[in-house]
This record gives structure tokens, sequence and C-alpha cells, in this order.
């Protein structure tokens, strides 16, 4: 039987759920959301199971190899990660990046075109953050299996089959980029939320377990 097109069929690696965040220069949104979002994991689940979604990111125009952005890094300390984004290097959104991917989260709309005007046949799993996190949210995920990575795979086909059935909202997340401090605040506090709500959907506080 023909694989459905969200399971990655490369050897060894079937035991994981890969996300992707893609912002603009992938020096402020997106690292912040990839960061945070394995953090909430980790301390949901514990290393070891955390380690089955592998949470990355990259920008469609991005910094290559240049740090996380000071204000942005900053707004990370109070889950204690503004040290740990200090290793943190840009990178381009390329093939290799997207190979694989289970889901992909725009920083905005606009970052969800881009994705898709390069890859069209991610069109099944690739939505902007906020959006993704509202309709999860939404989501009646009752039947959805407890082990995390068959969950994650069926809570990406849900939240598909909710688009255009739950009244719009702003899903906009602004670039902080070039602004003041309370911007960056105002970004991580917005991406915060966004990832919280995945992750409360993703592995339920009912701890999810193979």
């Amino acid at each position: 039987m023909a694989q459905p097109p969200h399971v990655t069929t490369e050897p060894g690696r079937d035991d994981r759920f890969r996300v992707l965040v893609v912002c603009t220069g992938n020096i402020c949104r997106s690292p912040a959301a990839e960061l945070l979002m394995r953090s909430i994991l980790v301390g949901r689940l514990g290393g070891r199971e955390a380690s089955r979604v592998e949470v990355s990111s990259a920008g469609v125009a991005a910094v290559v190899g240049a740090p996380m952005h000071p204000l942005s890094r900053a707004q990370l300390a109070p889950w204690g990660l503004d040290s740990r984004a200090e290793s943190f290097r840009g990178r381009q959104l390329d093939d290799s990046v997207v190979r694989g991917v289970d889901l992909v989260l725009g920083a905005n709309v606009r970052h969800r075109s881009r994705v898709l005007e390069r890859y069209p046949h991610l069109l099944d799993r690739t939505f902007a953050l906020r959006e993704f996190a509202r309709l999860a949210t939404a989501a009646d995920t009752m039947d959805l299996p407890p082990d995390l990575v068959k969950r994650g795979h069926g809570l990406v086909e849900l939240v598909r089959s909710m688009r255009g059935t739950v009244p719009p909202a702003d899903d906009s997340l602004p670039d902080p980029m070039g602004g003041p401090e309370q911007a960056h605040r105002d970004a991580v506090r917005l991406i915060f939320k966004a990832v919280q709500g995945i992750v409360e959907q993703l592995a339920p506080r009912a701890a999810v377990r193979r």
C-alpha cells in the first residue's frame, strides 16, 4: 500500500515527527519558536521521548551563519534558553532542510506562501504558526493515537481538515527586526502562546508514550 504523503520513507527515521519553523531571516521568530517548542516538549515528556519530535528552523531569506538577534535571544531568559540560544546560527530554507519534514510552520501567511512556491508538495502540512495553533486548539483530538509520532501525523491531518471550517482570526506574528526591545518581547510572547497550544495537543498532560 502506498505511504501517505506525510510519512517519510527515509531509512532509520520512521520514528520521528519533524517540525520546521520558517521566518524571513531565521534570527528572531523561527529560532525562538524552535527553542521554545523543544524546551516545552522536554519539560513535559523528558528528553528521551521528546527527542522523537525533531524541531528545526530556517529562513526564506536567511542571514546564513548569523547568531540569533540579541534582543530576541534575551526574551528567552525566563525559560533559561538565552544561553542555549548563543550557539544558534541562521540557515537558509533549501531542499535539505525540508527533506522528510512532517509539519511546516511559517511565522506568517506569507512565509507559508513562500514555502509552497518552492515546495508545492508540502501543501498538506504547511501552515502559519498561529493558524495551526488556533485550529489545533479548536480540534477534537480525543481519537488521536497516544503514540507521540503517530499523534503528530494525526494532528496535522486533523488540522488540515479544519481549514475553512473555523472563523478566521488574526494569525499575524509581527517581525520585531529593527524594532525596540518591546517588539521582540511581544513577538516571543505570541510565539510562546502558539507553541504551548500546539504542544498541549501534540503531547497532552496525560503523558504520551509508546
